[in-house]
């Protein structure tokens, strides 16, 4: 294990970290768009597997100013995060259930993400590294679009899950309201 000696050795810890959690993601978000069944949702997830490997090179960029090597330094968030992800979407449920646990799952990690990278623009910014600085923010504003994009797959599978709820609750109501004819054979087999 590294020593935290500086502000320089936290904000190389704080990189190799992101490093990690882009690699983690760049062999997850695969198995979340397969799992989708929403087009848009399948989308949204490959679209942003793009982003992140972008997201990677641009950290290997920062490493190279830093003239360090890339390093990946695992965190067990994002592995956690990533299991709940994957345990949602084995989940037998509903299509569009389905999507919502798995929209919401890709949020959390948004979530994670944006606040890595909020603490590493800030600590990149009290060491002076502007050009870092740029980079991080662009991945920052990537992190919060791909947020944006699963909040709207979440809100809409999650109306589109209770419409069909809602339908199938009236299926439900509607064969069982009582047929009297049906109700006058009970009462004589009970005789």
């Amino acid at each position: 294990m590294a020593k935290i000696i500086d502000t320089a050795s936290a904000f190389y810890l704080r990189i190799k970290t992101l490093y990690d959690i882009e690699k983690q993601l760049e062999m997850a978000l695969p198995k979340m768009a397969e799992a989708a069944t929403n087009p848009e949702l399948e989308a949204g997830l490959l679209a942003h597997l793009e982003e992140t490997k972008e997201q990677s090179q641009r950290l290997e960029q920062i490493f190279g100013m830093l003239e360090m090597p890339p390093e990946l330094q695992a965190t067990e968030t994002i592995r956690a995060l990533i299991a709940d992800g994957d345990t949602v979407a084995s989940h037998s449920a509903p299509d569009e259930l389905r999507d919502v646990l798995i929209a919401g799952a890709g949020r959390e990690v948004e979530h994670y993400e944006m606040a890595v990278y909020m603490n590493a623009i800030e600590e990149a910014k009290g060491l002076g590294l502007d050009d870092a600085v740029a980079l991080l923010e662009l991945s920052l504003a990537e992190e919060t679009e791909a947020e944006e994009t699963l909040e709207k797959a979440f809100k809409d599978n999650l109306e589109i899950a209770a419409e069909t709820e809602s339908e199938l609750s009236d299926e439900i109501d509607l064969e069982s309201e009582i047929d009297p004819a049906s109700d006058m054979s009970v009462e004589e087999e009970d005789k």
